[in-house]
């Protein structure tokens, strides 16, 4: 069975995005090399150093769903209907969207809670990896002790405010295990196992 992962751009102060759910600035290093990589699913083409290419190369075959959370949905106008990785998609919401809800449709809507949306996600995906993408829905897979790594994009910008990723986690120490860092233009790549 494939393992549960959360992968964000984050600032060094801890934002994943601006006080308006801007990212531009995060996403700078997405075109800031010299190695094209085709993104599955929406068809974007990202330049990013070699080191970044190869680590997307070998991390993007290995996602079978993804797990996001409502918001995310809304602001990414859902992709348009091509989502990324073109992979099954669970939304974890209170309320579904019936647009959405129609045959071929690449979204699962998820209204009893994000243990569910990671079962789901996990059947979905087989011996495949489970991706978490957004930081509320991550917060939740911690707290319910879901979430086996976290993959951090460090991009060396300090925003002041925003959205912070590390919001909302109670006072239980969350412990976790360094698996290496990748130095790419324009970010660094940080791998940690939670440890359980």
């Amino acid at each position: 069975m494939g393992k549960v992962l959360f992968n964000i751009s984050v600032s060094l102060d801890g934002f994943v995005a601006g006080p308006h759910d801007e990212v531009d600035e995060l996403f700078r290093w997405y075109n800031s090399g010299d190695t094209e990589v085709l993104f599955p699913g929406p068809n974007m083409i990202f330049k990013v150093s070699q080191a970044s290419a190869n680590l997307f190369r070998e991390t993007w075959p290995r996602i079978g769903a993804i797990v996001t959370g409502r918001r995310n949905f809304d602001i990414a106008k859902a992709w348009g209907g091509h989502p990324p990785l073109d992979v099954p998609h669970f939304v974890v919401t209170h309320t579904i969207p019936q647009a959405w809800v129609k045959p071929g449709s690449p979204f699962t809507f998820v209204t009893d809670g994000v243990t569910s949306a990671v079962a789901q996600a996990k059947q979905a995906a087989g011996d495949q990896d489970v991706s978490v993408s957004s930081p509320s829905v991550m917060q939740q897979c911690l707290q319910a002790g879901l979430l086996d790594e976290l993959h951090l994009d460090l991009v060396p910008i300090l925003l002041g405010a925003g959205i912070r990723l590390f919001d909302h986690l109670g006072t239980n120490q969350i412990e976790l295990e360094n698996m290496g860092a990748i130095e790419g233009t324009g970010v660094t790549h940080l791998r940690f196992r939670v440890v359980k």
